[in-house]
């Protein structure tokens, strides 16, 4: 259709009512897609915005499920939805908001297998994922397939959003991050928190600059990276250059194309075989924890923050917050099966680790953490 319907003009006339915005401009956005990754803190509002604004076409990929500590920043969602699936239902919120346009839902998540044939389906990429692998994964593709992406992300008090135009110029996240943190050197929101208010302006700032790359109105956030910083009040600008030894976008690139490179973060370490050909996976299920912690065979160490333990605690752990370790590590049983765990595993994996390579060797960290504990063991148990 090459104009609006009476009831389209109708429905975004305060967009018209703009001297820079026409029809032609409100066209752009009715012909555009864009895809959001992860719908979360920041994909739930950036989503309802897009949808609004009346962009044609959004895919949502997301493979998770609602569950009640979402809520608290995660506005797509309402309490009789906990337990369902996220992409499922924000396709019904999306639809009820705006029937005129079309939700495509991408269940299995965003994976090395399927991220090129996704994105070639897209004009712009929204990353709302909350992990470094789905954000390498997002940034690679992109730049290899120049699609523009929209990055943003949360922490706390504080958020930041960036548009990777993919230029020869231009730079990528690469650029600012050449490689991903070491696993449990950086908390995300799960386990440091979030302010849920920080979460609804990051994702109406990427929603934004999505409405901007489709429609063709303002200057886009290119070259620069915008800071808020809700505690303070404060959204500095601060320009980001192209790094020249970029392992993607630089002079001479190492990165080639998806395959060349493993986007998972590296956590996962070998199992260790002891004198007795017992064999200490470096990982163990929940159940499998239970068991041993059970019949006395295991000793669970706590590692997380004592906020976190003020919440929430299984009986009988040695409480050492991760950042005291090295000093405490004598205070851990070494003639006794450790078993260390945290929010959801990855700084009881860090710790692992370390205390492996201490010479505490019967060391394992609980996989999905206590908040796989309280869902599978202890239902009653306060979740965060």
């Amino acid at each position: 259709m090459s104009e609006l319907s009476a009831e389209e003009k109708e429905r975004y006339s305060r967009h018209l009512r703009i001297p820079e915005w026409t029809e032609a401009e409100q066209l752009r956005l009715k012909q555009g897609s864009v895809l959001v990754i992860g719908m979360g803190g920041l994909g739930s509002p950036a989503s309802m915005y897009l949808a609004a604004a009346g962009v044609g076409r959004i895919g949502l990929a997301d493979f998770d499920h609602v569950e009640s500590h979402n809520l608290q920043r995660q506005i797509l969602y309402t309490e009789d939805q906990v337990g369902l699936k996220k992409a499922e239902q924000a396709k019904q919120r999306l639809l009820q908001m705006n029937g005129g346009i079309h939700v495509t839902l991408h269940e299995a998540g965003i994976t090395q297998k399927n991220v090129e044939e996704i994105f070639n389906q897209y004009d712009v990429i929204l990353d709302g994922s909350d992990n470094f692998d789905t954000r390498y994964l997002v940034n690679d593709a992109t730049y290899l397939l120049k699609k523009p992406l929209v990055y943003g992300s949360v922490f706390r008090f504080e958020g930041q959003v960036m548009v990777l135009n993919h230029m020869e110029s231009s730079p990528c996240y690469r650029c600012l991050f050449p490689e991903p943190p070491a696993p449990g050197t950086v908390p995300n929101c799960n386990e440091a928190g979030v302010v849920g208010a920080l979460c609804g302006v990051v994702g109406s700032l990427q929603a934004m600059e999505v409405i901007k790359l489709l429609s063709g109105v303002g200057k886009v956030l290119e070259s620069c990276i915008i800071k808020v910083d809700l505690m303070n009040g404060r959204f500095p600008k601060i320009a980001i250059t192209k790094d020249k030894k970029c392992p993607l976008c630089g002079n001479s690139p190492k990165i080639t194309n998806i395959q060349d490179q493993n986007y998972a973060v590296p956590c996962e370490l070998p199992s260790v075989t002891m004198s007795n050909n017992t064999e200490i996976p470096i990982e163990l299920p929940i159940e499998e924890t239970h068991a041993l912690q059970t019949s006395g065979d295991a000793y669970l160490l706590d590692v997380r923050e004592p906020s976190e333990a003020e919440i929430a605690q299984i009986p009988g752990s040695l409480f050492i917050p991760m950042g005291q370790i090295p000093e405490r590590v004598n205070e851990i049983p070494k003639d006794k099966r450790v078993i260390v765990y945290c929010h959801h595993g990855m700084r009881s994996l860090k710790v692992t680790h370390y205390l492996r390579s201490a010479g505490l060797e019967n060391t394992s960290s609980m996989k999905g953490g206590i908040d796989a504990w309280a869902l599978a063991i202890s239902p009653d148990m306060a979740r965060y």
